[in-house]
């Protein structure tokens, strides 16, 4: 009930009037069953205005620290990531991919909306990068549609490293949902694995506009920071020949 007050009560309706979120393609996902919603990551608040567009309960995982603290504050925590649509990621797992894998296919099983961002984690230059092949995965052993999704404009509202940015209308795109049961039974090829996986992140492409890396995103951000520190260190050389 935590997320129906906040979707429809106490924060939704903020959003709403404040950024007034633009949303076309609703109706390409399904008002009732299980289905696989693959978008886009730029910003913190993807999470909060795409499920806003929507009727229906979108869920993502999260870490399960967020669910396993103590005191007051690990149970506002708690109270507040488990209301607003999360799960935790489910550690019977070998790991924490496999984890995350569990919980998505319990959500699904029970006919619910599963939530993931395909690249692992956010854009740092708002370019659209390599998918992680396990949306592929689960769209296999799960036999559900992927919608694609591409949200733009969230990382003017909250660029990244910053909690506040500008004001903009956030935009929300659905896309046609993708069937991808020609593949049954291949959920353990690679090939396959990969090639569902860029399917899905070419039709985000051609849903949010962005530019395509070929690259995972979490390598980028490395050597983003790498060429960051090696351009300082140039740059104090530089100032000391000149001192």
């Amino acid at each position: 009930m935590f997320y129906w007050f906040l979707k429809w009560i106490a924060l939704g309706p903020f959003l709403r009037v404040v950024f007034r979120p633009k949303v076309s393609g609703a109706d390409h996902v399904p008002l009732e069953g299980p289905a696989i919603l693959a978008s886009n990551h730029l910003s913190y608040a993807d999470w909060l205005f795409m499920p806003l567009t929507l009727p229906r309960r979108v869920t993502f995982v999260a870490k399960a620290e967020y669910f396993t603290g103590t005191g007051i504050k690990g149970w506002l925590q708690k109270t507040f990531f488990s209301g607003s649509g999360q799960v935790p990621i489910d550690r019977s797992g070998a790991d924490a991919a496999a984890g995350a894998m569990l919980s998505a296919k319990r959500v699904l099983a029970e006919g619910g909306l599963f939530g993931i961002y395909p690249e692992g984690t956010r854009s740092h230059d708002g370019r659209l990068y390599r998918g992680k092949t396990g949306v592929a995965r689960l769209a296999l052993e799960t036999g559900v549609p992927v919608v694609p999704v591409a949200v733009v404009g969230t990382d003017v509202v909250a660029p990244p490293g910053k909690k506040f940015g500008e004001f903009t209308r956030p935009v929300v795109r659905f896309g046609e949902p993708l069937d991808f049961s020609r593949y049954e039974g291949l959920a353990n090829d690679r090939y396959i694995l990969r090639s569902v996986t860029d399917e899905i992140m070419y039709e985000i492409m051609r849903l949010s506009g962005q530019e395509y890396v070929d690259m995972y995103a979490t390598r980028a951000k490395e050597e983003a920071k790498k060429a960051e520190a090696e351009a300082a260190i140039e740059a104090a050389h530089e100032q000391r020949k000149a001192s």
